[in-house]
């Protein structure tokens, strides 16, 4: 099968409008304000070796798909963690422990968080504790282990690792850094947020000649996303469309926004995408998010491992891309909402539409990477 007549029969799971939709900037940033947004671009962008990651082009696939541009936010280069959550994790970290180098930090994480926070740890000399699930390869747990942290493996999915953080964390002292909020935790999710939200900061820099239409955003608990809204928020003069995207086995964003209230769904199946295998949408970004997507849409794995070949042969854009799993939903739904001519028209992409996508992780499970790359 050609590539053109592949891509061409790709479709999404699910789409679905946000009645409830009104962009409203002054509140999304009483909820993460411009000054925490602001703090953390000055001191990440004063850390050892930070650079803005590129912004690519996938040109090719803005020509078979008649869009003006696609820019690809291309994460796989962030400070050699390989995923967009060098910027959440490893920031929370200085920002909770002030100086206090007796704290022992602690986490549960799907792989690129934990990597993050492990990172920071060591950065600042920090003791560092990470739960992750049975579902976590080891090759993840091997990064985390080689940046000095003492990585637990739990029984169960992702929910449970986090239970089991929090369960020993009380009873030993530790504090606890975790991209998920809940009833009285919510500020260290903040932290975790207004780091994610310097690669806005970035792109504003990056395509000031060019006005972004549409972006989508991947969403696991929501914090990535809801940092980007944030960052629209705080740096654009304009408002895109927004999409968020999931894999159809964890849509608890799209079943929130449908209920018009947060809503725990059961997985039945993990995704590949593990890092977007989530259950339930965290608080923080849920107060961002209920009011600001304009659309949701899900996505099967199916196309996960040609999605990861084609940018690794260069034909989306000129160049060759490392993309891992958590990279492909944007590219996924944009395709399928593009093969769908009344979706299409109705989300009004069209040749003068500029695209923004993330590419919000490399191979950082690098054995999943290239199971996927070299699958059949």
């Amino acid at each position: 099968m050609s590539f053109d007549s592949e891509v061409l029969n790709w479709k999404y799971s699910n789409f679905f409008e946000n009645k409830s939709y009104k962009f409203n900037k002054n509140d999304i940033l009483k909820i993460l304000s411009k000054d925490d947004i602001d703090e953390a671009y000055n001191v990440i962008s004063g850390w050892d070796n930070y650079s803005p990651t590129p912004l690519r082009s996938l040109n090719k696939l803005s020509i078979k798909l008649n869009l003006n541009k696609i820019y690809y936010k291309d994460e796989s280069k962030r400070f050699d963690l390989k995923s967009f959550k060098a910027l959440g994790g490893a920031y929370a970290v200085e920002k909770v422990s002030k100086g206090n180098k007796n704290i022992t930090i602690s986490t549960a994480t799907a792989g690129n968080h934990g990597r993050s926070v492990a990172w920071g740890s060591q950065k600042l000399g920090l003791k560092c504790k990470i739960f992750i699930s049975e579902y976590v390869s080891e090759s993840r747990a091997k990064v985390m282990r080689s940046f000095g942290a003492d990585v637990i493996r739990v029984k169960g999915n992702y929910d449970n690792s986090l239970n089991e953080c929090v369960k020993q964390s009380e009873k030993n002292n530790w504090q606890i850094v975790q991209d998920v909020a809940w009833s009285n935790y919510k500020l260290v999710p903040k932290l975790t947020m207004a780091g994610y939200s310097v690669m806005m900061k970035e792109i504003s820099n990056q395509i000031s000649d060019k006005k972004i239409s549409h972006v989508i955003l991947q969403a696991g608990v929501g914090g990535m996303a809801a940092a980007m809204v944030a960052g629209i928020a705080r740096y654009l003069d304009h408002v895109p469309k927004i999409i968020v995207v999931e894999p159809e086995s964890a849509a608890c964003v799209l079943e929130s926004i449908k209920a018009g209230k947060i809503e725990k769904i059961t997985i039945e199946k993990e995704s590949i995408m593990g890092g977007m295998s989530c259950g339930e949408v965290s608080l923080v970004p849920w107060e961002i998010l209920k009011n600001s997507v304009d659309y949701c849409v899900t996505v099967s794995d199916d196309y996960i491992s040609k999605t990861i070949k084609f940018l690794a042969n260069s034909q989306f854009a000129d160049e060759k891309l490392i993309g891992g799993e958590c990279s492909t939903p944007g590219i996924i739904s944009l395709i399928s909402l593009s093969n769908d001519n009344a979706i299409k028209n109705k989300i009004n992409l069209d040749e003068n539409s500029n695209v923004l996508l993330f590419g919000c992780e490399g191979d950082a499970d690098e054995e999943l990477y290239q199971k996927l790359l070299n699958s059949n």
